[in-house]
């Protein structure tokens, strides 16, 4: 291939280790901070613990999958929000999933089984790669 039929490819890159707050989560995204929190609750993307440990929260932790009784009230749950910390495969994931919703008008539930299914593909495809396949 010539380096004449080369496309440059520009863009940022997203490190994992780069964590992202809420609003600036829904700025890169270009989504606002509801759009974002119904990509959480449907599971698409989770926050960070806010234990500096990388691991995602459960649904229960933020207030949103959590019994009755134990759930945030409205006051609590915006506190919460501006504990949240997404990292770059969160960025990577809701991009896709807005992608999906506006270019395919997916429904927030159809945008989480589809990203389901692609994580799968691609969990079956390296399994394969890695059986020589």
């Amino acid at each position: 291939m010539s380096d004449e039929s080369r496309t440059p490819i520009q863009g940022p890159v997203v490190e994992e280790q780069i964590e992202f707050t809420l609003v600036e989560l829904s700025r890169a995204v270009g989504a606002d901070e509801e759009q974002i929190t119904a990509l959480i609750v449907e599971g698409v993307i989770e926050p960070l613990a806010s234990t500096g440990t990388g691991e995602p929260l459960a649904s229960a932790d933020m207030g949103t999958g959590a019994p009755r009784s134990t759930r945030m009230n409205p006051s609590q749950q915006v506190a919460a929000r501006a504990q949240w910390r997404f990292s770059g495969s969160a960025l990577r994931r809701a991009r896709l999933a807005f992608s999906l919703a506006r270019d395919l008008e997916v429904n927030p539930p159809g945008v989480a089984l589809a990203l389901d299914l692609i994580d799968e593909i691609g969990a079956l495809r390296a399994m394969l790669h890695r059986m020589g396949r």
